[in-house]
């Protein structure tokens, strides 16, 4: 009886504590077992670029169309850009706080800046070369901005805007990291560059599939190896997050065997300096676009591609499959229960529950 006592006191005394330490309550995450799809609209579209705008899902996509729908009124507008005979094919897409700028992947790169309303859309940047193909855009600020393309010489191919997007220019070839034979990026999701703060990764693959850090927006970068299945064209990292300054995730694999589940995933915890494999032989084969749970603590990892929507709630080790959908080639999340998806056909809501 005296030891029950005290086991029974114990554990009140541990629950008062708990109580008395609602940070720590905060920070816990909750684990989801279901999820909730509610379809936003639906087209005979491919749309790879999205970025969240208070209320408006902007999207860029296939055949000159960008476009938003706004979760107030629950209606879509979209407009398609024509130039010339060009098939204009958007698969980046980023915000500031007056515009939105939308990027082609093919020659000419096309950059435009479009006005908060969609009504008007004018170009910024042109570059023609055969080789370029812009994968991926994104705004540190309002006045800076960085996307890369593919390589047209023998190193990573950089343009820079320290205007709010109104210029753009190329970083001399002699600050920027010698590229392998093959090595390149992938135009999935939009997900080839993350920032956090003034810290910056891009993301590469082909022939070889690495990460490159900067830590002064640019200026100078560092190339790091990764585990990561690589060496053939279609192989290597095609979509990376970070949770902060630390932790991060990358993902792809072989786009032509999408069902390989192994050398597909890997995580750092000292912002990108080591990456180590995680959950060989589990959980998702190829990956189109990965995104860390707000809140989560760095423990929750939503990723989409041809498992369909796997979700891991302990950092990666583990996963479960939520959504069959192997249509969905990019997301984000609008808080830490809700995130949007969008890939061939259409665009969604997802609630996790």
């Amino acid at each position: 009886m005296r030891k029950f006592f005290i086991t029974i006191l114990f554990l009140n005394t541990l629950f008062f504590v708990e109580a008395q330490n609602p940070a720590k309550n905060k920070s816990t995450q909750a684990v989801f077992s279901t999820v909730k799809i509610d379809i936003l609209f639906q087209d005979k579209i491919s749309i790879r670029a999205i970025v969240l705008d208070n209320s408006k899902i902007w999207y860029a996509a296939d055949q000159g169309r960008f476009g938003f729908y706004d979760l107030k009124s629950n209606k879509k507008f979209e407009k398609v850009i024509k130039k010339d005979t060009l098939n204009i094919e958007f698969r980046s897409i980023a915000k500031t706080s007056k515009f939105i700028y939308a990027l082609n992947v093919a020659n000419p790169a096309l950059l435009y800046r479009i006005t908060k309303d969609g009504k008007e859309a004018q170009l910024v940047y042109q570059e023609n070369d055969k080789k370029v193909f812009y994968d991926s855009m994104q705004f540190w600020n309002d006045n800076d901005g960085i996307a890369v393309s593919d390589p047209v010489e023998d190193c990573l191919s950089v343009i820079v805007t320290h205007d709010g997007g109104n210029t753009w220019s190329k970083i001399p070839n002699n600050q920027l990291p010698k590229l392998f034979e093959g090595e390149a990026h992938f135009a999935a999701s939009n997900t080839n560059i993350i920032i956090k703060g003034n810290d910056t990764w891009i993301v590469s693959g082909g022939k070889k599939s690495r990460v490159f850090y900067s830590s002064d927006k640019g200026n100078s970068w560092e190339a790091v190896e990764t585990p990561i299945v690589q060496g053939k064209q279609m192989t290597g990292i095609f979509t990376a997050d970070f949770y902060d300054k630390k932790k991060g995730f990358i993902a792809g694999g072989n786009y032509e065997v999408p069902s390989q589940d192994f050398e597909n995933k890997a995580v750092t915890n000292d912002g990108g300096k080591t990456w180590q494999l995680i959950a060989e032989k589990q959980g998702f084969g190829f990956a189109s676009c990965v995104q860390y749970v707000p809140n989560s603590n760095g423990k929750g990892l939503v990723v989409v591609g041809a498992s369909g929507l796997t979700y891991s709630s302990d950092g990666g080790k583990t996963w479960i499959q939520l959504l069959q959908d192997k249509t969905l080639f990019t997301i984000r999340f609008l808080d830490k229960n809700t995130a949007i998806a969008a890939g061939r056909n259409k665009m969604i809501r997802i609630r996790f529950k």
